[in-house]
This record gives C-alpha cells, sequence and structure tokens, in this order.
C-alpha cells in the first residue's frame, strides 16, 4: 500500500519530440510548459514518459513520412500505459492518415493546443481516443500557449503571429495553419518581460507569414517593425533575430530600424524560390526577379556586412532547363550568405500537384547538386570576409575536442577555445581562419 501510494504522488512525466520549423520549436516549449504548470515533469526519455507528444510537420512529403515514422518509434518505445499525442501541422491536414496509423490516443491540430493537458486528463479518466482539429472558420483568434520556457535552449522563439493567406501553388502550409492571426502587443510584451528575467541573449521572431503582422484586423494597427521596435524599448536583451520573412514584406521601416540599432541581428532570410520569372508566376509568387534584386540591394546598401540567406526549390513542375539556368545565374548573382535548397515534392490538395510537366527525380537530384556547388562557393566567399574581424560570439555548445560552437549576430557559426566559459554567454571573438568550410577564433583579451 506505502509503495502504491508513493507512485501516485510521483509527478507524471512528459516528452516532446519535434518536426520543423521554429514556429513549431517554439510551439513545443510552451506546450512543455503548459505541462509543467499541471504538475508534469518533463524529461528528454520517451521510454519513461506518462504522455509522449509528437509534434509534427507536413511541409513536404518528406516531412510526412518523418512524422509517420516518429509516431511509429514513440508507440513502439514508450510505456503501455503511456499516451500518445500526436500534434501539429500533418495532424491538422492528414487527421484520417494519422488516425489510420492505429498509434494516437489523441489527435491535436493546429488550434486546439492550449487545451490539450485537459485532453490528455480525459483520456487517462475515460480512455477514450479523441481528435481536437478545428476547421479554417475557427480559427479566428491568436491562440495564446503562455509565456514561460522549460525545454532550455540559448536562444528564445517568440511566435508574434499565426496563419497564411498567400496560397503559393506549391505550399501546405496556409490549409494547415489556417487564416492570419496576429499576437496582440501586450501579450508579445509579456513573455519579452519573462525571457529577460531567464536571462535569454538573444530573441527569435517567428510566426506562419510573419512578414504579414497585423494586416489582419487586429485593432492596433501595428506592423512588423512596430513589434521590434516595441521590444527593444521594452527589454534588454542584447540581440533581437527575425525569423523567415518574404522579401516584399521587408519595409523601408524595418531596414531603417535595423540600420539604427546594433541590437537588431544583421541576417535576414528572405525566401527566393526561383530565379526564373516564369516559373515565379507559375509559383504564385508575389514578385519577379528584378524585384527580389532591387530589395536585396537596398538593404545591403543600408545594412554593411548583413547575412541574407534563403530557399530555393528546384524541379518545380514545368521548370524547363533554361528556367533552371537562370535560377542558377540569379542565385550566383545574389551571391546568399546561405541556402536551403528544396526538390519540389507534390502535395495533395495544392495547385501544383496537378500542373503538367512533373520532373524526373533524377533531373531534380542533378539539379540539387549543381545548386549546391553554387550556395556552397557563395557562403564560403561570405564567410572569408569576416576572418580578422572581432565579433560578439553566442555560445551554444561544446563539442568532444573541447571547441565552443555559436554563432555571430549575422549568424556565421564560429569555433573557439575558451576557459570558464558556459553556454549562452556571450564572447568577443576575433575571427582567426578559415579551415574546412569553418570559421575559427580566439578570445579578445580585455
Amino acid at each position: 500500500m506505502l509503495e502504491s501510494a508513493e507512485k501516485s504522488m510521483e509527478k507524471k512525466k512528459v516528452y516532446i519530440e519535434t518536426l520543423g520549423c521554429k514556429t513549431n520549436q517554439y510551439e513545443s516549449e510552451a506546450l512543455a510548459a503548459l505541462f509543467n504548470d499541471a504538475g508534469y515533469e518533463y524529461i528528454d526519455e520517451p521510454e519513461k514518459a506518462d504522455v509522449c507528444i509528437a509534434n509534427t510537420c507536413t511541409v513536404t512529403h518528406v516531412s510526412d513520412r518523418k512524422s509517420r515514422q516518429v509516431i511509429r518509434r514513440l508507440a513502439g518505445s514508450k510505456k503501455a500505459d503511456a499516451v500518445l499525442v500526436v500534434c501539429g501541422c500533418y495532424a491538422q491536414v492528414a487527421m484520417e492518415d494519422v488516425a489510420a496509423l492505429g498509434e494516437a490516443d489523441i489527435i491535436v491540430g493546429t488550434n486546439q493546443r492550449s487545451h490539450i493537458v485537459q485532453a490528455v486528463e480525459d483520456f487517462l479518466a475515460n480512455h477514450q481516443r479523441k481528435t481536437y482539429v478545428s476547421t479554417k472558420k475557427e480559427m479566428s483568434d491568436f491562440e495564446e500557449l503562455g509565456t514561460k520556457r522549460l525545454i532550455k535552449m540559448t536562444r528564445a522563439y517568440l511566435k508574434v503571429q499565426e496563419g497564411c493567406e498567400q496560397f503559393c501553388s506549391y505550399c501546405i502550409i496556409p490549409y494547415a495553419r489556417g487564416p492570419l492571426r496576429s499576437r496582440k502587443m501586450e501579450d508579445i510584451l509579456a513573455e519579452v518581460r519573462n525571457l529577460e528575467k531567464e536571462n535569454f541573449q538573444e530573441l527569435i521572431l517567428t510566426g506562419t507569414h510573419l512578414g504579414a503582422y497585423g494586416v489582419d484586423d487586429n485593432g492596433e494597427n501595428y506592423d512588423l517593425a512596430d513589434v521590434c521596435q516595441a521590444i527593444l524599448a521594452n527589454c534588454r536583451i542584447p540581440r533581437i533575430r527575425l525569423g523567415s520573412i518574404e522579401p516584399m514584406e521587408v519595409s523601408d521601416k524595418l531596414i531603417q530600424l535595423m540600420k539604427d540599432n546594433p541590437r537588431m541581428c544583421r541576417h535576414l532570410h528572405l525566401p527566393l524560390q526561383s530565379g526564373s520569372d516564369e516559373v515565379l508566376k507559375l509559383m504564385n509568387r508575389p514578385y519577379k526577379t528584378a524585384q527580389y534584386k532591387e530589395k536585396l540591394t537596398e538593404i545591403r546598401a543600408n545594412i554593411p556586412d548583413i547575412a541574407i540567406t534563403t530557399d530555393v526549390m528546384v524541379g518545380f513542375p514545368g521548370e524547363s532547363d533554361d528556367d533552371f539556368r537562370q535560377c542558377l545565374m540569379f542565385v550566383d548573382e545574389m551571391a546568399f550568405a546561405g541556402m536551403h535548397i528544396f526538390k519540389y515534392s507534390p502535395r495533395e490538395n495544392t495547385p501544383a500537384a496537378s500542373f503538367g510537366g512533373q520532373i524526373d527525380a533524377q533531373i531534380k537530384d542533378k539539379r540539387s547538386k549543381s545548386m549546391l556547388v553554387v550556395a556552397e562557393k557563395n557562403e564560403l566567399k561570405f564567410m572569408e570576409r569576416f576572418v580578422g574581424s572581432e565579433m560578439d560570439v553566442l555560445l551554444e555548445e561544446q563539442d568532444k575536442k573541447g571547441y565552443w560552437e555559436g554563432h555571430t549576430d549575422n549568424y556565421l557559426k564560429v569555433f573557439c577555445r575558451l576557459e570558464n566559459a558556459r553556454k549562452g554567454e556571450m564572447h568577443k571573438i576575433k575571427i582567426t581562419e578559415l579551415l574546412k568550410h569553418n570559421l575559427y577564433g580566439e578570445e579578445v583579451s580585455i
């Protein structure tokens, strides 16, 4: 009886596995805090957890496959009486497929996660499997998930916006995330104050369509630059970084703010997707290459040494050899500091999935490799510019050889040996060499 009573007094444990983007990372942190507030302990060992959560992604068919793999792996490794929750984008758009796997006790989409603890408690009480997936009409307000942090990282993600209505012809995300919803400024600043108390040195603003902050009628008439300005004025966190933002949504006001305030990180991730105007039109992207180039030129003229990174998709339906050559040349001309290269994959119920001119997998692979050569060349050129420079580096982890790894504000990864250093600290480092695609440096003596 005593052993049974002690067991009943133990904290229940929760494990969360996250796939996908920075927004998903933010939401997993928030879910962990919700369970903590309810008396659960967050752990890193799924086999010891009472609740296992798979926070899924659906941006590509590869993401779908990885989501299914995680669901099956958690189902196989968890305790027999543990609850398995599947949530996130894949659960939202493929609820029936998730249910058909037969593993999930609870399925939650992208809009009812604030009730996830109660859903788990209800299941523990009645053992009835349930699904909580909102329709688009039900996604009318930004869903607050709390302001605490439990999964400790060197940077803090801050979600300020949800939803997307761009409807690029290849993209499933508007169907997964619903319409535009902007978070109220007072709620953003409340979370910022908590993050400052936890001594984070860098804050990353995230959202499904970040640059569209304030486009929906939230009654506040703020835009993304206003959010950044308010955060700068209401905290002393040294670095404010923006997540991915559509290129045409980098306003003059935002450029000026980044130019004038050194706490705004000199880094923008501006998805390009293609360097061919014909392909951009097929993709339903809201710009042409000339507009993209003009925007990059303006940004670089105002913010020296800024890192501009991008996403490029190869093998889009109808992409001819000439289209790809144009893309390759344009990407080389833009000289990005870093590139994420994707091979197009059809997403069910998106317009591009039914387009003619679908590209053979071998051609996609060949184009991806050609694009990677250009990407690596320009990344090295950008890195070489900073050899000899002194830069602040935020320490993230120490490898087995004793080198600390961290990033500068313009997102250069730097390795250095330091005495008595700790994760999450900022150190002034002189970059001394570029060796095998890595930058190395040494601490600047004060």
